[in-house]
This record gives structure tokens, sequence and C-alpha cells, in this order.
């Protein structure tokens, strides 16, 4: 396995999902590290920059044998962390662990722009 030191922006698969989830309008995804190419080690899948255009969300879903951190960079929302629902805006870090649920919704008026990594939970 030989993993890039140096990725490019240009060089990152993008996709945008619509309904991610089960939530609503369109999430740009910029993948930065890759699962099939190895760069977790077997120790994770995702580590993404994801963009939610106003009114945009991430439908409520559960985390099973792994771990998931939010991190926003801009913007602000409404996290709904196992069903509690709060304000999140920049700076703040949401963590979803094993057997628990979250959901995001952009409730604001300019994207909601944050980071996401997903590990596994080796205690799942």
């Amino acid at each position: 396995m030989n993993v890039e030191m140096i990725r490019k922006a240009s060089e990152m698969r993008r996709e945008g999902v619509k309904g991610l989830r089960g939530g609503q309008g369109k999430v740009e995804i910029t993948h930065i590290l890759e699962e099939g190419k190895g760069e977790f080690a077997g120790k994770g899948r995702l580590f993404a920059k994801n963009v939610l255009e106003p009114g945009a969300s991430i439908g409520l879903h559960e985390h099973m044998g792994d771990f998931e951190v939010y991190f926003i960079l801009s913007g602000t929302g409404t996290i709904n962390d196992n069903g509690v629902k709060s304000s999140v805006g920049t700076g703040d870090m949401v963590l979803t662990r094993h057997g628990e649920s979250h959901a995001l919704e952009n409730t604001g008026d300019t994207d909601l722009v944050l980071l996401s990594l997903i590990l596994f939970d080796s205690k799942a």
C-alpha cells in the first residue's frame, strides 16, 4: 500500500448526494481519505468535508460498530443527538458513539461546512 503524502484538492473524489440518510436537499461530499485505497489501515471508513446548503440535512441514523465525529468549520445548524436537539456552529464538535444516533440540519442562511470522520470502534 502506497499512500500519497499530498493530495491536491482537484484530485479528491467529490459527490453530490440528495436525501443523505433520508435527509432533505443536497450534501456535497469531498472524500479526503479513501477506504477503498487502504488509507485507513483498516481503522475507519470516512474522512470527508461535507457542505450542506441552507435547508439541507443528513437524516437520523444509528452508528453500529463505529463512531463519527463532526467538526463544524462554518455555518450554523441543529444537531439531533439521540433525540435531543441542540444548536451547533463554527468550532463545535459532535461525537456519536457506537449504538447512538444523530442527524444534522442546516438552519442558517449560508452553507454549513463540516469535517466528518468515521472510525471503527474496537470495543463494539
